[in-house]
């Protein structure tokens, strides 16, 4: 974590070791970020649907893409937050702006995530009434 390691040998041991780091970031994200608790219930609410609606392999391809991104974004999304409010834990304008951005980072994933959503269940939906 932090070293440079481009210089050592491969080791399996490290490697795992890394995974180890981005499982504790995943489990962090799951207990204490309530946006990302919203994705996965969204997310949730996507796999059930495309059970129950038999979407094509295609559709889940970009469904689980979706889910992916947006999940993904929000966690880079806390990654910048923690790490402007490390580097400047005042209120500053900067510091706010920097959150802003990724903030609408994340909101740009969401919207292009429902539309993806969209354009797979609603003529699902349709044609089922």
């Amino acid at each position: 974590m932090g070293n440079n390691t481009s210089n050592k040998k491969f080791s399996f041991r490290r490697r795992l070791r890394s995974f180890q780091y981005a499982f504790r970031g995943i489990r962090f994200m799951v207990t204490t970020q309530h946006n990302f608790w919203i994705h996965l219930v969204m997310a949730s609410l996507v796999v059930i649907a495309g059970f129950l609606l038999h979407i094509s392999l295609v559709e889940w391809m970009l469904s689980i893409f979706a889910m992916g991104l947006v999940l993904s974004a929000e966690t880079f999304n806390s990654a910048i937050e923690q790490l402007t409010d490390l580097t400047h834990p005042d209120i500053h304008p900067t510091a706010g702006r920097i959150k802003d951005l990724a903030a609408g980072a994340t909101l740009l994933a969401a919207i292009a995530a429902a539309l993806i959503g969209l354009l797979i269940f609603v003529p699902k939906i349709i044609a089922i009434l």
